[in-house]
């Protein structure tokens, strides 16, 4: 284990898209955070079962939607491409599946390589499959097995990433949500997250360490995006949400703690204040997502990206190819645009990301915590605090200090009925313990402990 106790970008305008401290070099070629941004495509399947009798159509699917996207990123001239797998559940669960799909994914890449010169890299996100019993088992068991044994399969066949949109804590995080109670977000996130972000982490490392391949990242996906889409509902505050994207933070960097070295998975929105803590290259996922889902960052997200995603897209027609190809369209001309504004300068790169950040922080505080400045003060508060319970506190107080005062200077609109929010979420942050003992135990006694096995998470 590792810790950061300063950041790797202290400069706003060194937090920016395309370049980072740590640039990954990858076996094509291709070095993320090197000077380029390169476009992420996630596909996935059309409505339909997984299961033994359809593998056959599964199959054919993946090839389809793999063939015809690496076809046209070579007709546009990208750079190289990352392509993510996501498994879905039953892929997880039965590894030879998942395997089927991976070799499928690789041979196509490999083929690209050699018939279009194009440079590509895999990366595979098995789904976390130890939430599908309640409660979930999350250190032993079939299902933590099978996961384990899809990783490790993989990244001997050549995924050279590893990631996963991991879920310890969710069980109580969801409820959390729905009573926009900020106490209980940190016991999701900064304790029980982060206990099961080194627990599983350690071993995707050990993984990847064993295979010579890399443990990318994971991602807050399923509590801070979750909180994005209530926001976006009108069912939770956007300011609540903004807070809990910025504590997010303090679990998803434990993966770098245990050995991730980047790009840190896409739809972790928080990955802007783990790349100045890190200085580790990040995906990030903004506007072109818009087919996976809605959000406030569509141009923001995008101002320190070193690979630019579209999330996932299922394999449907539209009007001018299926929609994996079409995605792969829109990420090309984004990326295009990323690198001409690299190539004309600094003084142009610069101006981009102004209007990229510009044109969102105003409108949505979840918008502002995301702008490198805020992202810097944000990982300022993280790594300056002495545990991760702490720096969950830290990075929230931070977060509704910088939503405030943009608010009172006139910077930043918010919704009148959400105004209120800001000083009870600051109280709230301020009432807490500052022992992490003192602050576990009143938790203990207040959330619904038959929900999550305390043994899981160290906790008896």
């Amino acid at each position: 284990m590792s810790s950061f106790q300063q950041l790797a970008i202290t400069d706003p305008s060194k937090l920016t898209f395309g370049f980072s401290p740590k640039p990954l070099k990858l076996r094509s070629g291709m070095t993320l955070g090197g000077g380029l941004v390169y476009p992420e495509l996630n596909f996935t399947l059309p409505t339909m079962f997984v299961n033994g009798e359809t593998m056959d159509e599964v199959s054919r699917q993946y090839q389809e939607m793999i063939s015809a996207a690496l076809k046209r990123a070579a007709e546009l001239d990208v750079p190289g491409v990352v392509v993510e797998f996501e498994t879905l559940p039953p892929m997880t669960e039965n590894p030879d599946w998942g395997m089927r799909v991976t070799q499928i994914l690789l041979d196509a890449l490999n083929e690209a390589s050699v018939k279009d010169g194009l440079k590509s890299v895999l990366r595979m996100t098995p789904n976390d499959t130890r939430e599908m019993v309640r409660p979930p088992v999350m250190r032993s068991g079939q299902l933590w097995e099978n996961m384990l044994e899809l990783f490790d399969r993989a990244a001997g066949a050549g995924a050279e990433l590893l990631s996963i949109e991991s879920v310890g804590g969710k069980e109580v995080h969801d409820e959390a949500l729905q009573a926009c109670d900020v106490s209980q977000v940190i016991f999701a996130l900064c304790v029980m997250g982060v206990r099961d972000m080194r627990f599983l982490w350690t071993q995707i490392a050990a993984i990847a360490e064993r295979h010579n391949v890399h443990a990318a990242g994971d991602t807050a996906c399923g509590f801070a995006n979750t909180a994005m889409v209530l926001a976006e509902q009108r069912l939770i505050p956007r300011v609540f949400a903004a807070v809990v994207r910025s504590i997010s933070a303090v679990r998803s960097l434990v993966a770098y703690e245990c050995g991730a070295v980047g790009p840190g998975k896409d739809c972790g929105y928080e990955n802007v204040i783990l790349k100045a803590i890190t200085g580790y290259p990040m995906a990030m996922e903004g506007k072109t997502a818009a087919c996976a889902h809605l959000s406030p960052v569509g141009n923001v997200s995008a101002a320190a990206c070193d690979t630019w995603s579209n999330e996932s897209v299922q394999n449907v027609r539209l009007l001018g190819a299926m929609a994996p190809t079409c995605s792969m369209e829109q990420l090309a001309y984004d990326v295009r645009l990323f690198n001409q504004a690299i190539g004309d300068g600094p003084e142009a790169a610069g101006m981009l990301k102004r209007w990229l950040t510009r044109s969102d922080t105003a409108l949505d505080p979840q918008a502002l915590v995301l702008a490198p400045e805020s992202a810097i003060q944000i990982g300022a508060a993280i790594v300056g605090a002495p545990n991760p319970y702490r720096a969950g506190v830290a990075a929230g107080l931070t977060a509704i200090g910088l939503i405030s005062d943009a608010y009172e200077y006139g910077c930043l609109r918010i919704p009148q009925r959400e105004v209120c929010w800001l000083n009870t979420i600051q109280e709230a942050l301020e009432e807490l313990p500052e022992d992490e003992g003192a602050f576990i135990d009143s938790m203990m006694g207040v959330v619904d402990t038959t929900t999550f096995r305390p043994q899981d998470y160290e906790l008896i």
